[in-house]
């Protein structure tokens, strides 16, 4: 292989594109939740996924469905997919799935996070400002569960 061509060869990663793909905020109760006085119970339900657009080409969503309540009563409930495009050439096979799972979620939280926030503001809530995630923790809890499934049936 001539130098050029293994330089060609080297591993590619690159943000193409980040973007808010979805986003909604309902407030179910307004106006009368405003004269509610109680903190609310902050719930945060986080997913990912990732898809092949061309070749080298992903793209990655990290999607929070954000609900605050206070007793029974919906104060508020944020759902946002934060997405992102990413380059990813000459990667081995068995890396691609990590770098999907946790690097490119780890990029777009803070973007998502930032988000929620503004969009609770606007809302005429309080900020919301949600911890930091583990993608890490997530994806080695997925791939036991996996192995797990597979071993049981």
């Amino acid at each position: 292989m001539t130098e050029a061509a293994q330089e060609n060869m080297q591993p590619i990663f690159n943000m193409d594109k980040i973007y808010v793909k979805d986003l909604s905020l309902e407030i179910p109760h307004a106006p009368k939740i405003f004269m509610e006085r109680s903190n609310p119970q902050i719930d945060v339900q986080l997913h990912t996924q990732a898809s092949s657009i061309d070749e080298g080409l992903f793209e990655v969503v990290v999607m929070a469905t954000v609900t605050a309540k206070v007793g029974e009563n919906v104060m508020f409930l944020i759902e946002i997919k934060q997405a992102g495009v990413f380059q990813i050439r000459h990667v081995p096979t068995g890396e691609l799935e990590p770098i999907l799972a946790v690097m490119c979620p780890n990029i777009l939280f803070p973007y998502l996070r930032e988000v929620v926030s503004d969009v609770a503001v606007r809302g005429g809530f309080a900020p919301v400002l949600l911890n930091p995630i583990n993608f890490e923790g997530i994806y080695q809890q997925q791939k036991q569960q996996a192995a797990t499934s597979t071993t049981t049936h």
